[in-house]
């Protein structure tokens, strides 16, 4: 056991060499809490802060309104459905869908009721998440002073922790069954009201916006033995049976169609810069705990 009343140069040399790399580690350490952190959290801030304002891009002088966004649906080789929505911020304020009626020359048309409006819960989930990850980062302002590791690490698992649900909302389309589906306040927003035979979904994945229409046709009453109800799904698909109001359906045709919202291609990327950033503040405080397994890491 060290003497404490020995002088440094007395010590054995790989003890001093040991205490004074403990020492620049030790300060090496301090500056990365008082300096780098804080600068970390700047710039987490600033690329969460444009992640939020896409979120919410108003309109050219009005600054109280969010912008309007018209998407054209649909493509040349699949023309059974096109279709034009309008996107502000998380809701959809229009849209206007036309539907080529499977084997037959028929078109439907039907668009959303003057007075109704389809929220798409994803993306308020999303900015949401995204908003709870600025306030975390911002109760820590510049003249805070972290007092260890294990302190900044809570602070980037909590953000972490934010913005992958925030990812998650986006990449992850909620599962639904037919039955939930026929069911939602979505098939009451058209006019003229949706055939019954006619079901629509809208959601968002990763960047796209997609519209999903289901074609169906009543099963008749004997088919008991070969009937079974299909499960929760992002996308069914043709076969899909299912029972409302006790009749059965199966699904003929199913006509998806989509459209790149540029927007949530940028928030995707700056989610994507913000983990790198937590994650490699992180991986910094971890080599510094290696050297100190007695710390509170």
């Amino acid at each position: 056991m060290l003497n404490p009343q020995r002088s440094l140069s007395e010590l054995p040399k790989t003890s001093t060499a040991s205490q004074v790399e403990r020492v620049v580690l030790e300060e090496e350490f301090n500056w990365l809490l008082k300096e780098e952190v804080h600068a970390v959290l700047k710039q987490l801030q600033d690329v969460l802060k444009e992640a939020s304002r896409r979120f919410s891009m108003p309109t050219p002088g009005f600054e109280n309104q969010l912008k309007q966004e018209n998407f054209i649906l649909g493509s040349s080789t699949m023309d059974q459905v096109k279709g034009v929505l309008t996107l502000q911020g998380e809701v959809l304020t229009q849209a206007d869908i036309n539907l080529k009626v499977a084997k037959s020359s028929q078109v439907l048309h039907f668009q959303f009721r003057e007075d109704k409006q389809w929220k798409l819960q994803q993306i308020q989930d999303a900015r949401n998440h995204v908003n709870q990850a600025l306030q975390l980062l911002s109760s820590r302002d510049e003249s805070y002073h972290f007092k260890s590791g294990a302190e900044v690490n809570k602070l980037m698992d909590g953000v972490m922790l934010q913005l992958t649900r925030a990812r998650n909302r986006l990449t992850t389309p909620a599962s639904m069954t037919l039955p939930e589906l026929a069911a939602s306040g979505l098939m009451k927003m058209f006019s003229p009201p949706i055939p019954g035979d006619v079901m629509v979904n809208f959601y968002i994945n990763l960047s796209k916006l997609c519209l999903t229409v289901y074609q169906l046709h009543v099963l008749p009453p004997n088919t008991t033995k070969n009937f079974k109800p299909a499960g929760s799904s992002v996308l069914h698909s043709p076969g899909a049976m299912f029972e409302l109001n006790n009749n059965r359906f199966e699904v003929s045709h199913v006509h998806k169609v989509e459209c790149v919202v540029p927007w949530l291609s940028d928030t995707l990327v700056f989610f994507t810069i913000s983990l790198q950033l937590c994650q490699q503040l992180k991986d910094k405080i971890s080599v510094f705990s290696s050297f100190w397994n007695y710390r509170p890491f």
